[in-house]
Parts: structure tokens; sequence; C-alpha cells
């Protein structure tokens, strides 16, 4: 059985839903998951199979926990597989899914020492607000769910190539 860590970072509590969405899937092909926030895993996270880290995306920048998790956790990655999602765009429009792709392949150039193992950009949705009735929710749950059956088989090759390219949502 694969032992995987889902980390997250969030500010409104969406990426902690397509968080614990990424666990259950991950328990359902039979993984044994922790989902934890990312600023509470501050052991060591070498005794994993894999490491799935999600954070959203503000004004084009990714969540600074999940920047601080990777720094912290910097030198376990050369044998632990990490992979990454950002919730991105709040618009469904082309331009807004490319934006929501480069800020998160900015965010991970600042990580260089950094292979993921798989990449993935899932729609963000409009924080709550008051009086707004119609708030836009461009999460979706097929797509996260099919990426985690994804992890949960990378996971269990022990060795992670490197499939961002392919896994790339949307």
């Amino acid at each position: 059985m694969s032992q995987i860590l889902v980390a997250f970072a969030t500010k409104n509590g969406s990426t902690e839903e397509v968080a614990a969405a990424i666990a259950g899937s991950l328990r359902d092909s039979g993984c044994d998951v922790d989902l934890r926030r990312a600023r509470d895993v501050t052991k060591s996270v070498a005794g994993w199979d894999l490491v799935v880290l999600g954070a959203p995306i503000y004004s084009g920048r990714w969540h600074r926990d999940a920047h601080r998790f990777l720094k912290r956790h910097r030198n376990e990655f050369g044998r632990v597989p990490v992979a990454v999602f950002g919730m991105g765009p709040r618009s469904g429009d082309e331009g807004g899914w490319q934006r929501s792709r480069d800020q998160m392949n900015r965010a991970l150039a600042k990580h260089g020492w950094l292979t993921a193992a798989a990449i993935a950009v899932f729609g963000g949705v409009d924080p709550p607000k008051r009086h707004v009735t119609n708030r836009r929710d461009l999460r979706d749950w097929n797509a996260i769910r099919e990426w985690a059956y994804t992890m949960a088989a990378l996971a269990s090759r022990k060795t992670a190539p490197n499939i961002a390219s392919s896994l790339e949502s949307r």
C-alpha cells in the first residue's frame, strides 16, 4: 500500500476542499493518505512514497505556505517524489488558463532544484463575499479525481518519472 502525504495551503478553503477530494480518491485507490496543512508538516517527509502539495494562486503568486513547505523539505525531495497543483483561474477563457499555468511555472522556477513528478492547475472559485449569489467555480471535480487516481498509480511505482506535461489539468 502506498503512503501518500497530501499537504495544502489555503486562504478561503477551496484548496482544502480540493486536497480533501484528492485524498479521498487516493484512499479509494487503496493508498494510505495523510491530509495536512502544509504549514503543519514540520517533520521529515522521507517516509512517504509521494507528497502531493497544493495551494491557490492569488494575484499571480502561489501561496507562501507552499513555498515554505518546499524550502523546509528541500533536501528530502531527491528521495521522495512530489506532485504539485495550483488553484488557478476563475474565468474560463483560454487566456485565464494560460496565465495560471504561467504563474504556476514561475512559482516552481523559484525552486530550481525541484523536479516535480506531476504538475496540475485546476480551476479556481470566487472567495465568499456578502451579497454575491452567483459565485464562479471552475473546479472540475472529475478532472481532480482523475488526477488523483493517476497520482495513486505514480506512487505505486515508487520511482516517479517526470510526467508533468501529460498531467496538466483544466
